[in-house]
């Protein structure tokens, strides 16, 4: 597992993550409009976590090894109660689950094992935190370990399952992603027609675009919730990018 993450970590940052999103959707106005996800209210933000959850946490109760054809969104719920009902079975998959037993993922660059839901599973309830909180402007200062972890993910993993599913990049160039309170960094390399490749950044490496910032503002800016400080090649720019 990457970075001395465990799937207890990730449950752990779950639990936290979740905890507060369900505080803010349940003090929100449903109707109220979330800026950080444009034409969303809070009844929208509510039942995509609920929906998220319910279709992710499949693969873990399942431990089906091949993508599953999921029923349709439910009807007529009521928001609140069916983000609950998901967050209890979470709270119950999630720490039964071992992170080295077969799963389908959704990423060509992820191996299929239940420990990349686990990670995918926190970080979204992160985001999503994120968003009410935003909204609401109560917004928490997260983890910047945590943050790492998120950036990896999103380089390592994320970016493949984008251009594997969607249009394949038609992009050529390279992006370094240097943070400036910890000492990690990536390189990008982006070609036509294959997923992005992605590895440790050599010390004074030249790329064609250079993002930098602290943990917490890259990890927010790669899904467009904060500026972020590039220079560089625009294309690279909006090829690296994942909102």
């Amino acid at each position: 597992m990457p970075g001395g993450w465990t799937t207890q970590r990730w449950t752990e940052v779950f639990t936290a993550q979740a905890g507060m999103f369900r505080a803010a959707v349940g003090k929100a106005d449903p109707a109220a409009k979330v800026p950080s996800c444009p034409g969303w209210t809070f009844t929208d933000l509510t039942l995509h976590v609920g929906r998220f959850l319910e279709t992710s946490l499949e693969y873990l109760r399942t431990g089906s090894r091949v993508q599953l054809r999921l029923p349709s969104p439910p009807a007529d719920v009521v928001p609140l109660e069916y983000l609950d009902a998901q967050l209890a079975k979470a709270a119950e998959l999630l720490p039964s689950t071992p992170g080295n037993r077969a799963a389908w993922t959704f990423s060509p660059s992820a191996p299929d094992l239940a420990w990349v839901w686990h990670r995918r599973i926190a970080h979204e309830l992160d985001l999503r935190r994120w968003d009410a909180q935003a909204a609401l402007r109560e917004l928490v200062v997260g983890d910047a370990d945590f943050a790492v972890d998120g950036i990896d993910e999103a380089l390592t993993t994320l970016l493949a399952a984008k251009y594997a599913t969607d249009v394949p990049p038609t992009t050529k160039g390279t992006a370094l992603v240097q943070l400036t309170d910890v000492p990690e960094a990536w390189v990008v390399t982006f070609a036509p027609g294959v997923v992005p490749e992605v590895r440790a950044a050599w010390p004074g490496e030249e790329t064609d675009l250079q993002v930098t910032g602290e943990a917490q503002l890259v990890h927010y800016g790669l899904w467009g919730r904060l500026p972020l400080k590039h220079t560089g090649d625009e294309q690279v720019w909006y090829a690296l990018k994942l909102d």
